[in-house]
């Protein structure tokens, strides 16, 4: 099994933090710890700054993400980005990443269909987000749907019954979560635009808080 490399002391940090994630990425680009790589385009890994405070955790790539390489750039991407700005928070001031890395679907046609990923999968690649988040080192975690929301709070967590709710990650880092925007993609029509207000209206909180960092 290939492991992610070792994480530098905090005191090296500042002038090595882009190499050391760089070389994270390069060694999740090798894995074959589950089976989703045979299928899949290429790792997905994340995206942002390597001294970004706040990280942004998805559930898995989808088609779009796949085939460019890049979290968050297909339709709940670009969803996202603009929520991102009603919220006033700049994209390039956090990191994108998610809890797989791999796409998983089913072929239909010359479709391509989502599929989630298993307890499993889930689990092979619970190395590569636990070392993404140790080598950032963030103030704020934001977990967007409920995969990420379990993998970063416990498998009891309930994102609707906790959502936008602050929890202590330790002594310097809090998290938070909230709906996948792929949710607000599926509510129907008439929903859609108060459940938008209400995904924005968390990420202002989100907002709020970066600005006492």
């Amino acid at each position: 099994m290939k492991k992610p490399p070792p994480i530098r002391p905090r005191a090296a940090r500042s002038a090595s933090a882009d190499s050391d994630l760089a070389r994270l990425r390069a060694a999740a680009a090798g894995c074959h710890d589950c089976d989703l790589w045979r299928h899949a385009t290429q790792v997905v890994f994340g995206e942002g700054s390597a001294r970004a405070q706040v990280v942004l955790i998805g559930e898995q790539p989808g088609d779009a993400e796949d085939r460019s390489g890049r979290p968050f750039v297909g339709p709940a991407g670009r969803l996202l980005d603009r929520a991102l700005v009603d919220a006033g928070i700049d994209r390039a001031a956090v990191y994108l990443t998610n809890t797989v890395k791999h796409f998983k679907f089913t072929p239909r046609g010359k479709r391509r269909l989502h599929q989630r990923a298993n307890a499993q999968e889930q689990a092979a690649c619970r190395q590569w987000l636990d070392a993404e988040i140790a080598q950032l080192r963030p103030r704020i975690v934001v977990c967007l749907g409920a995969m990420a929301a379990k993998a970063i709070f416990g498998t009891a967590f309930g994102l609707m019954k906790q959502r936008a709710q602050w929890i202590e990650l330790g002594a310097d880092r809090v998290g938070i979560a909230t709906v996948h925007p792929s949710y607000l993609l599926r509510v129907p029509d008439e929903e859609r635009e108060s459940a938008y207000r209400e995904f924005v209206a968390d990420l202002r909180k989100i907002r709020l808080r970066m600005d006492t960092l």
